[in-house]
């Protein structure tokens, strides 16, 4: 579903296939996108969609079973992590769902974020210490946490120096995989107002992959909708919530919580969310949506859609827009 030109990322059919006991898991089944030299593109999805096993593709955590992978129009990104230059390692980071499981409870935050500092020679050891407290500063944390272990930081403070850790390296381009999911709502604030400034600051490129549409709201510029391993709208942010076409994006909008006479007023009317995401072992043939699709038509169960342009930077892949 890529539209322009232009881009720091581009995925071409990208696939990637789980061999198990009871048959082949096509969690990525030919997704096709790009990301813009410094923006946010949001990955949404139920799990199980496939979004998080795309971002790992990205990273080099596994290796792709089809398609193509380019970074910066010369990289090939369908290589293992271990495989890939230490330039590019540098370039491409993550910062993942749960801080705590990612935070070494050993190390103190001035060896955390001191590591990729080491590892990648951003700096010699007698700046080390300055330039920790530097990044530590610059996502909005004092130089007294240098001193601190994971376990004494709140939720919000232990997601700041994943991000401060991430920023080591001095990346182009970061992955954040549901960052902000396990925080509650002042320190998901904070780390989202942080995630902007640094992107304004440093002009990076953000996937970000969530399932929390509020924060696609708050950071993207635009949207992908994934379902069963496969993109099935893709539209910038501001269309994505005032036009939404594909009856799942409806479906995922229309069950957001409504907390304002604005946020009642966006949402699509006269759809529920009904029924669970199928198998990604035997999805359902045609459009993998139309089990749970009220709009359902004989060919919908059938054949896949087709792309279709609904406007200028508008996608949807659905056969009532044909």
């Amino acid at each position: 579903m890529s539209l322009q030109n232009n881009f720091i990322l581009n995925v071409s059919d990208l696939r990637k296939y789980f061999n198990i006991k009871e048959g082949t898991v096509k969690a990525v089944d030919g997704v096709s996108f790009s990301v813009k030299y410094g923006e946010t593109l949001a990955l949404v999805g139920e799990s199980g969609s496939g979004k998080t096993t795309t971002g790992h593709l990205i990273m080099g955590f596994y290796t792709p079973d089809g398609g193509q992978l380019t970074y910066k129009d010369s990289y090939d990104l369908s290589v293992p992590i271990k495989r890939r230059s230490l330039e590019l390692k540098r370039d491409l980071q993550i910062v993942f769902q749960d801080p705590g499981t990612s935070l070494n409870p050993k190390h103190m935050v001035k060896d955390i974020v001191g590591l990729p500092l080491r590892i990648h020679r951003v700096t010699d050891k007698r700046e080390l210490h300055s330039k920790v407290a530097e990044l530590l500063e610059f996502v909005g944390l004092s130089e007294e946490f240098l001193f601190k272990y994971p376990q004494e930081l709140g939720g919000g403070e232990k997601q700041l120096v994943a991000i401060a850790r991430a920023l080591a390296p001095n990346p182009s381009f970061l992955i954040l995989d549901e960052s902000t999911s396990a925080l509650d709502v002042s320190s998901q604030a904070k780390v989202l107002n942080t995630l902007n400034k640094i992107q304004r600051e440093r002009n990076l490129s953000y996937l970000l992959i969530t399932h929390d549409l509020g924060v696609v709201r708050n950071i993207a510029h635009r949207v992908l909708i994934m379902y069963l391993g496969k993109v099935y709208e893709e539209a910038p942010t501001e269309e994505f919530f005032r036009k939404p076409l594909h009856p799942y994006t409806q479906m995922l909008l229309s069950s957001i919580p409504a907390l304002s006479k604005e946020d009642e007023s966006v949402k699509p009317k006269g759809i529920e969310s009904i029924g669970e995401i199928p198998s990604a072992l035997n999805p359902p043939k045609g459009c993998r949506f139309h089990t749970r699709c009220p709009f359902a038509k004989p060919i919908c169960s059938e054949r896949e859609p087709p792309d279709i342009l609904a406007d200028k930077e508008h996608v949807v892949r659905c056969w009532l827009y044909e």
